[in-house]
């Protein structure tokens, strides 16, 4: 039995959702999103939606909880947004925005120049004497995810020292250096 794919996902006020065939569109302050599904049933009732399976094949108990977990980050989304920071850790490891456009100074020989979709806002703050803050907003938890994850992935933190770009709160594996 899925425990995730049983429980109704409640609507909150100034969110709509529409169901039909195979699409789940959900909209709200912060914008619209659509989910295509199968193997699945979806419907509304009393401001909650509901996902049902057809039967216990994997498959289904599987699609089950995927579904409404997708629902419910559409639904948080569009009413409250998702956020993710990235903290750039190591001596010289620069941030600056001009609008969609994030540039970056991470110790290689040229800059890192990316254009993020017009979806996500990003934010970057660099104080003295802290390490510098970029800052995803968005209504699509995938797409922030995604954006994040590549950031990250043009220096990763090493284990050594842990410089890098990191997830701020992320907890590293540090490694012992050489012993003399």
């Amino acid at each position: 039995m899925s425990r995730i794919g049983n429980n109704p996902v409640a609507i909150p006020e100034g969110v709509t959702v529409e169901v039909s065939d195979n699409v789940v569109t959900v909209k709200g302050k912060l914008g619209e999103l659509t989910q295509e599904y199968s193997g699945v049933s979806i419907k509304i009732e009393d401001g909650q939606v509901l996902v049902a399976r057809p039967s216990d094949s994997k498959e289904h108990k599987a699609k089950h909880g995927l579904y409404r977990a997708l629902v419910r980050n559409m639904v948080d989304g569009v009413s409250k947004g998702w956020t993710k920071e990235l903290e750039l850790v190591g001596v010289g490891y620069r941030a600056s925005n001009q609008g969609q456009k994030l540039d970056l100074a991470l110790g290689f020989s040229h800059n890192i120049v990316m254009n993020l979709a017009p979806e996500v806002k990003v934010e970057t703050t660099s104080e003295k004497g802290k390490n510098p803050i970029i800052k995803l907003t968005s209504h699509d938890k995938q797409l922030v995810g995604q954006i994040a994850a590549k950031i990250r992935s043009f220096r990763k933190p090493e284990p050594y020292k842990g410089k890098g770009i990191k997830f701020v709160g992320e907890q590293l594996r540090r490694k012992a250096g050489k012993s003399a």
